[in-house]
């Protein structure tokens, strides 16, 4: 082992000592100075968190998350030096962390906050102007053999979980009225998607996120629309396309040569 990660492993293991080879330039003990370090290197991983997940902590009280996320942090030291990306596995972690078990749907608030952080870092495209998709959606024989690229931004999301509705009701001016009218467990699905600079989080019918899926996997439109309906027979095509090219979800549409020959 390098002493860098010697370093590296004693700075979130709660409880190691410090790490050999570390000196004070006054003689002093090194290892309260290794406390001090490891306690803000622990703390700014928390906050981190608690930055990306404000509705997660909002849920259970900053006390609870705060706890949960130490025992997070010193299982998972981040591999990025962009704490704004810090937390993947967090909502994993969540759901096997047994004090949270009495809120069920926390882990799957987290995984929606952490999408929502992503699509906020990724990639830009551009949209596909909407009369090139009119002129594509025309051509109705070829549409099943169709595919289409989504916006790096976009996100699905399927919860058994009001995720949606707990997320929207910590924007509302009034949270404590707006979660009294939220039943935590309906199903919800999410969409995360990026417009302009704006990150919008909408819930969508489950067939229209089944739908999204299977895009994004790569699957052709007619691939995509048979898997949504044996899952949701009410499974709107033409809202869910509208949806998506309001949206300016949709950057790419292509049908195979073969198909319009």
């Amino acid at each position: 082992m390098s002493d860098q990660q010697a370093f590296a492993d004693a700075l979130l293991a709660a409880g190691t000592s410090c790490p050999p080879g570390l000196s004070t330039w006054n003689g002093s003990d090194p290892g309260r100075r290794f406390a001090i370090y490891r306690n803000n290197a622990i703390v700014s991983l928390i906050d981190a968190l608690a930055d990306t997940c404000p509705v997660t902590q909002q849920l259970v009280g900053e006390e609870f998350f705060r706890a949960m996320a130490r025992l997070f942090v010193q299982e998972n030291p981040p591999r990025s030096p962009m704490l704004a990306f810090y937390g993947e596995g967090f909502a994993e972690f969540i759901e096997a962390f047994t004090p949270a078990a009495a809120v069920p749907y926390l882990a799957d608030v987290a995984r929606l906050e952490m999408l929502r952080v992503s699509a906020c870092h990724a990639a830009d495209a551009t949209p596909l102007a909407p009369e090139d998709i009119a002129r594509l959606l025309e051509d109705v024989a070829a549409l099943p053999a169709a595919r289409i690229g989504l916006h790096p931004s976009l996100a699905v999301l399927r919860s058994g979980h009001a995720v949606v509705s707990l997320w929207a009701a910590h924007q509302a001016a009034d949270a404590v009225q707006a979660l009294a009218a939220v039943d935590p467990a309906v199903a919800e699905a999410a969409l995360v998607l990026r417009a302009g600079l704006e990150v919008e989080i909408s819930r969508i019918p489950d067939g229209a996120a089944i739908f999204i899926m299977h895009l994004r996997q790569g699957a052709a439109l007619g691939r995509a629309v048979e898997r949504a309906l044996a899952a949701d027979p009410a499974f709107d095509l033409t809202a869910t396309l509208g949806l998506l090219i309001r949206g300016g979800a949709i950057t790419r549409m292509t049908i195979p040569e073969s198909t319009t020959s």
